[in-house]
């Protein structure tokens, strides 16, 4: 299995898990298995939770109390407090720690050290504060994996899993089903339309439960090894209320590509970007379930390339070959039937009559009938006929199947319903309350039972749309809100796991983006889940608040800012109603970063003061720092470099107090911009040099990227092309490395403006060319600028014409 880069663990969900973890982690630090828990929730505990006999101490004693936090952070007047407990603890503590799953504090650590100064004078036990990251690192650390699995396997299975979804990013066609029957001569019209050369787009149509999606799979795995480059897979949710839009449609094809690569905004550009990433390639689209001709022509690929649409509806597009899919053939059909169940014998052709030769309702009862031997074929048949006396074809099929499960079984395969599309067993385990072993036996069965499919490949489940439907009719309302609350729960709680992933940078925020990314439909679904019901679920206001904290990285690269703006404008209304200030100013100041990315500067400011108002207002040193960069990046566009430095030279005093790495080196990065646009080049490469250093410490490519390339910007500046040479082609390197195509068009203008004020003016309209394909494939408006700089360097010879970008990030 893939591995993934250390990670802060997410929080744990109770005091009682967290108490047990801290237990853990100091019988092992202690070397004192004997340690044990203190007393039970009720009794006094004399600020103690855990205690035991370090071998250090030579048999005296120590403890650790837990403060476990779901927000805020750990203040001196709480450690001061619970000193004073420890202090009545018999017999008297040689050494006293809080472990806390509060982030790190530089104000906390600096208290402490005061505390310990007159305590040491005083003679009394010394005291320690453990931060959630530190507790992670000891997980981590090695002969902790028995712990490690014991309290996070399942969690670092999914991060395994989100490791290998990222590695296959660009091959994601599943299988047909291994007991595809017939079709022959309807694959032999599809596969030969392509392979004689001339057919983009192909269209396979038909009524729902015909078998479109099973034939489009088997004509992919039939011509896979002529597009070698990618095989990509969508199901366009054509028949549900709100399918996916082409914009939708075309980002998923892009982040396949470019996983770190934020969208543009704008359809045009994003259409750019979707035709750029497949130009010259030789990939495999399969589109499943299309809504309409609108919603797939946009997505019509290069001719390198082969789209394969599936639809329930009939529409025709410039350059598509379509087949209408009709039933099986008679004999076709009974194959079917005996290949899963033998024992059908001479009934499969009655049966296969009375379905109307229809592959998922007859694969629906041969799985039913292969399951169930007690249950007899003839009586099996008269039950059908009594059900297609009110039922059509399909929901004839799985009313029978439903209702021949166990009955805890037929309201666990309801409970799926909530899925809107493919999911894992920890997913089904927390819809359905259990444990993901557990949940893994469950829908095994119903795989057998063909009511799950299943894909070995990428070990994901799913639901016919027809089958969802009917599974979603057989639940009552609380059952459904209930469903939907747990299903909620769980994938904020996935997008924790993307963040922390994400936060690590390297390998870790490919991994982080990967998990989001695979599980972005069920994401979606929770929050609008949420959003729904807020107004009668406190429950529900509480994830409404919690889901863009979240998923802040990946929703900033993967959301646009209209539908960012959306989430955080429904989270601060939750946060407000729950009192909850700090979630509340984190909210405000993520709008502020929405509103500066659709250039509303002044709705950007707005929103980053009173974001900051409140941060001061409770005392949040992180979110106080956040908030002063974002203001000094909303000056910044508004052309005040001076106000924009005053912001981040307190959000980077800050940054440095509380240990945040990534903030710091963002804040030191935007100096150097700032310090450049005023002339003072010399400082601004001292700043640029410490971003960049961070940034290569902590993993951070996409900014190792943009420190780079400023420093060329400043080094050209003062006039030494060797180095700025140097700094941009290392940013080229990233750039290209992680699919950052604006990045590579600006590196490329730079290194064209050097060539040509070095008297090079056919490398300059080189690597202008290169530049202004990329920016015309992503509808980038600098490619009007680097078009001038052509058509000049042709009418005037060898004078200097130059361009550069400073980028920068929050």
């Amino acid at each position: 299995m893939p591995t993934v880069a250390q990670s802060e663990l997410p929080k744990p969900k109770s005091w009682d898990e967290f108490e047990d973890i801290v237990w853990d982690l100091y019988k092992r630090v202690w070397g004192d298995p004997d340690a044990r828990r203190y007393g039970r929730t009720g009794q006094p505990q004399q600020g103690v939770d855990v205690y035991g006999r370090p071998a250090r101490l030579g048999g005296r004693y120590a403890g650790v109390q837990c403060k476990r936090y779901d927000e805020g952070r750990l203040t001196r007047a709480v450690v001061e407090e619970e000193i004073d407990k420890a202090e009545g603890f018999k017999p008297s503590l040689a050494e006293y720690i809080i472990a806390t799953t509060a982030p790190r504090d530089g104000k906390v650590q600096m208290a402490v050290r005061e505390i310990n100064e007159a305590r040491e004078a005083a003679g009394k036990f010394g005291v320690g504060v453990v931060f959630w990251e530190d507790l992670s690192s000891l997980l981590y650390e090695p002969g902790n994996d028995d712990l490690l699995q014991k309290h996070y396997g399942d969690w670092l299975a999914r991060l395994r899993e989100a490791a290998a979804a990222v590695a296959t990013a660009l091959h994601q066609i599943p299988p047909p089903p291994a007991d595809f029957t017939g079709r022959e001569e309807e694959l032999r019209k599809l596969c030969a339309g392509i392979e004689t050369g001339g057919v983009t787009i192909s269209g396979v149509r038909g009524m729902g439960g015909i078998g479109k999606t099973a034939l489009a799979l088997r004509v992919a795995a039939e011509i896979g090894e002529r597009y070698p480059d990618a095989q990509l897979y969508l199901d366009l949710k054509g028949t549900d209320p709100a399918p996916l839009t082409a914009a939708e449609a075309m980002a998923h094809v892009v982040r396949a590509y470019q996983p770190t690569a934020r969208l543009p905004e704008g359809e045009a550009e994003l259409r750019g970007a979707y035709h750029s990433v497949l130009h010259g390639q030789r990939a495999l689209l399969l589109m499943d379930n299309a809504a309409s001709k609108a919603q797939v022509e946009p997505l019509i690929p290069p001719s390198s390339c082969v789209l394969l649409v599936t639809s329930r509806r009939r529409f025709t597009l410039p350059g598509m070959r379509a087949l209408n899919l009709d039933t099986l053939e008679p004999e076709d059909a009974r194959e079917l039937l005996l290949r899963i169940a033998g024992r059908i014998g001479d009934w499969a052709e009655e049966m296969a009559r009375l379905y109307g030769y229809l592959p998922l309702a007859l694969r629906l009862a041969g799985s039913l009938l292969a399951e169930r031997e007690d249950l007899r074929v003839e009586a099996y048949l008269r039950r059908l006929g009594e059900e297609q006396t009110q039922l059509g074809l399909v929901e004839a099929s799985l009313s029978l199947s439903y209702e021949l499960l166990e009955e805890g079984l037929r309201k666990r395969w309801a409970m799926l319903a909530v899925f809107p599309g493919t999911f894992e067993r920890f997913g089904a385990g927390a819809v359905w309350g259990v444990e993901p072993e557990e949940a893994e036996e469950g829908l095994s069965e119903l795989v057998r039972y063909s009511l799950v499919e299943w894909d070995g490949e990428a070990e994901r489940y799913r639901l016919h749309d027809l089958a969802r439907v009917y599974a979603g009719s057989k639940l009552g309302e609380g059952e459904r809100r209930e469903a939907g609350r747990r299903h909620a729960e769980h994938y904020v709680g996935v997008m924790r796991a993307a963040r922390e992933l994400y936060k690590q940078g390297g390998e870790g925020m490919l991994a982080g983006l990967g998990l989001f990314d695979l599980e972005w439909g069920n994401i979606e679904a929770g929050q609008g889940w949420a959003a729904a019901h807020a107004g009668e679920d406190r429950r529900a206001l509480e994830l409404c608040h919690e889901y863009p904290d979240a998923g802040v990285y990946c929703l900033y690269l993967r959301q646009r800012a209209g539908e960012w703006i959306g989430w955080l404008e429904t989270a601060v209304k939750a946060a407000r109603e729950l009192g909850r200030k700090e979630a509340e100013g984190v909210h405000l100041g993520a709008l502020g970063l929405a509103y500066s990315a659709l250039g509303e500067v002044g709705r950007a400011i707005e929103h980053c003061e009173a974001a900051l108002a409140i941060a001061r207002e409770i005392g949040d040193q992180g979110n106080e720092g956040a908030h002063l960069g974002n203001l000094g990046s909303a000056y910044y566009l508004q052309g005040e470099v001076g106000r924009a430095i005053e912001y981040y030279e307190q959000a980077l005093a800050i940054a440095r107090e509380i240990g945040d790495r990534r903030g710091e080196s963002n804040h030191m990065g935007n100096l150097g911009n700032a310090y450049s646009d005023l002339g003072e080049v010399g400082r601004a490469i001292e700043y640029y040099e410490q971003a960049l250093a961070i940034a290569r410490e902590i993993g951070d490519r996409r900014n190792e990227g943009n420190w780079l390339g400023n420093l060329g910007n400043a080094y050209r500046d003062l006039g030494e092309v060797g180095r700025a040479i140097e700094q941009y082609e290392a940013a080229l390197a990233i750039a290209r490395e992680i699919g950052d195509r604006r990045m590579e068009g600006n590196t490329l203008a730079n290194l064209g403006g050097l060539a040509r004020s070095g008297s090079r003016p056919a490398r300059a309209r080189e690597l202008w060319g290169q530049a202004l394909e990329i920016f015309e494939a992503i509808r980038d408006p600098n490619a009007e600028r680097v078009r001038g700089w052509l058509e000049e360097i042709r009418g005037q010879g060898d004078k200097g014409t130059r361009g550069r970008w400073k980028r920068s990030r929050q």
